[in-house]
């Protein structure tokens, strides 16, 4: 689907949907609880539901409901099992050390540019300890064998989601194991994500606290966030302010950014740098620096974000770890998505403060981490004409 939309300011009241983030960890620990968990998530989208999907084929029974999901736990791990994972590199980073902690024989069916992004050093710290994982085609990857107790070892500096995928593990196997993170640990805020879903659940006993509401979206409220910056008037709900959540710190970017040009840290923060990058480009500009991991996003997000914004009118340029965008105004023209969901929502926010129409291509790619986007990027005031192939 491709839309074009004209230029104008939101406004109007929003409640920010489920973090997608955190509802992946509570459906993992509400899998292996010791008895059945409510989890209030009203708003869904394909990573979630590929999660729960992936879990119903280890043995959880995952009842979707009018607010959320029934989590009733595995009672058995079948012996052989396919998880489709879709598009979800959490589903995967976070799953294949768990399958290998139950000793499943178990095969991964990948999507998009999933295959793609890499597992290294987790596929050979899951070999080094008792597994067996392969490569039967392109979009499919087979663990089996089991991981065993012990002294587990993992660079810290690929992705964190090895590392939420090792805790989950090492908390289902029974012994005494030990995790130590080497090099610069990225993404920090995630793991203390992945911790803080753990002990609501009080791992490794992982009991059920019965009842458990997932908390408002900070990734994707940035983008309205970002709206109200460029001149939109949204009242914005749903968001807690004393979250975990790394992506809350788009609060102090966006103050950063409204002083000056600053240079700012992505390591942590790489799901905001599309939507940051158009604040900046429309105001004081601003640098980003520690992003090389974000060419192993959905897209190789320094090259799809610098293109965004060159279409749009801007200018930007990269070296191997850091994006420059210059506050140059936007005016408007053609985006493609490169099916990377926060490129297509950024673009879409880009719209609002564009002197031409913006188009973008493969506007479905929000169905991701958020379906409901544009129709209500349309309830509150946006404007646009769809177009399917």
């Amino acid at each position: 689907m491709d839309l074009t939309i004209r230029p104008r300011t939101l406004r109007g009241d929003i409640t920010i949907i489920p973090s997608k983030s955190q509802a992946h960890r509570l459906l993992i620990c509400a899998a292996f609880a010791d008895r059945p968990t409510q989890l209030r998530c009203a708003d869904t989208n394909r990573d979630i539901e590929a999660t729960a999907d992936c879990l119903r084929a280890l043995g959880a029974d995952i009842i979707r409901t009018e607010t959320g999901y029934t989590v009733f736990p595995a009672a058995r791990v079948p012996e052989c099992a396919v998880l489709n994972c879709c598009e979800s590199g959490s589903t995967l980073r976070f799953l294949l050390p768990i399958v290998g902690a139950l000793g499943a024989d178990a095969v991964f069916q990948m999507e998009g540019r999933l295959p793609q992004r890499p597992l290294s050093p987790l596929w050979e710290e899951m070999e080094r300890m008792g597994c067996s994982l392969s490569r039967p085609s392109a979009a499919t990857l087979r663990c089996s064998g089991k991981l065993r107790p012990g002294s587990y070892s993992i660079d810290g500096s690929v992705s964190s989601q090895y590392i939420t995928g090792l805790l989950f593990a090492l908390s289902l196997i029974r012994g005494e194991t030990s995790l130590e993170i080497t090099g610069k640990t990225e993404s920090k805020p995630y793991i203390e994500l992945t911790k803080a879903a753990m002990a609501l659940f009080d791992a490794p006993h992982y009991r059920s606290p019965g009842h458990i509401e997932v908390e408002g979206d900070w990734s994707n409220g940035a983008f309205f966030l970002a709206a109200n910056e460029l001149g939109s008037a949204l009242s914005i709900r749903g968001l807690a302010q004393n979250s975990v959540q790394g992506d809350r710190a788009i609060l102090d970017n966006l103050k950063q950014m409204d002083g000056g040009c600053p240079a700012i840290d992505g390591s942590d923060i790489p799901d905001l740098v599309p939507i940051m990058a158009v604040v900046a480009a429309a105001k004081h500009g601003a640098t980003f620096t520690n992003i090389r991991r974000l060419r192993l996003k959905e897209s190789d997000r320094v090259a799809t974000v610098m293109e965004m914004i060159e279409n749009l009118g801007g200018k930007a340029e990269a070296s191997d770890d850091t994006l420059t965008v210059h506050g140059t105004g936007l005016f408007g023209g053609t985006v493609d998505s490169h099916n990377d969901h926060r490129i297509a929502m950024a673009a879409a926010i880009a719209a609002t403060v564009c002197q031409k129409p913006v188009t973008v291509l493969g506007a479905d790619a929000v169905s991701k981490s958020y379906p409901k986007f544009w129709e209500e990027y349309e309830r509150l005031g946006g404007n646009y004409e769809q177009y399917l192939r």
